[in-house]
C-alpha cells in the first residue's frame, strides 16, 4: 500500500471518496508508470520522480494540485462557468458534491505529464 492508497483508506465520505478516486484513476490511466509516493507532504502520484498530481479533502473543498501552476493555468480558462470548481495559482478546487468534468481532470494531467517529459 503506498501513500496515495493510505490516505483514501481514511477517507470517509463516500461522495469525496468517490471524486478522489476518480481524479487518481484518470491519473493512472494517462500515467500508468505513475507511482505512489508524497509532494509538498501530500499524497500523490509521481512520474519519473516528480510528483504529477495530488487530491486530497481539505476542510472546505477537494483539492487538485498538479505541482505546478502553468498546468492550472493552461486549463482556468476551461473552469469558468463550472459549478462547483474553481482555479487557483496552485491548483483546482472542487466544492463537495460537485463533479469536475473527465476532460478537465484530463488536460490538467496531460499537461503535466507533458511538463515532466519536458515537451
Amino acid at each position: 500500500m503506498g501513500a496515495v492508497d493510505e490516505y483514501l483508506s481514511t477517507v470517509t465520505d463516500e461522495a469525496d471518496l468517490a471524486s478522489l478516486t476518480r481524479i487518481y484513476a484518470i491519473a493512472r490511466d494517462l500515467a500508468p508508470d505513475a507511482e505512489q509516493g508524497t509532494g509538498y507532504r501530500m499524497p500523490a502520484l509521481k512520474l519519473r520522480g516528480k510528483a504529477l498530481i495530488s487530491a486530497i479533502r481539505t476542510k472546505t473543498h477537494i483539492g487538485v494540485y498538479p505541482f505546478s501552476s502553468a498546468a492550472v493555468a493552461a486549463v482556468a480558462g476551461a473552469v469558468t462557468g463550472i459549478p462547483g470548481v474553481e482555479a487557483s495559482t496552485g491548483a483546482i478546487r472542487i466544492d463537495p458534491g460537485s463533479e469536475p468534468p473527465e476532460a478537465l481532470i484530463r488536460d490538467l494531467i496531460l499537461f503535466r505529464i507533458s511538463e515532466i517529459e519536458g515537451r
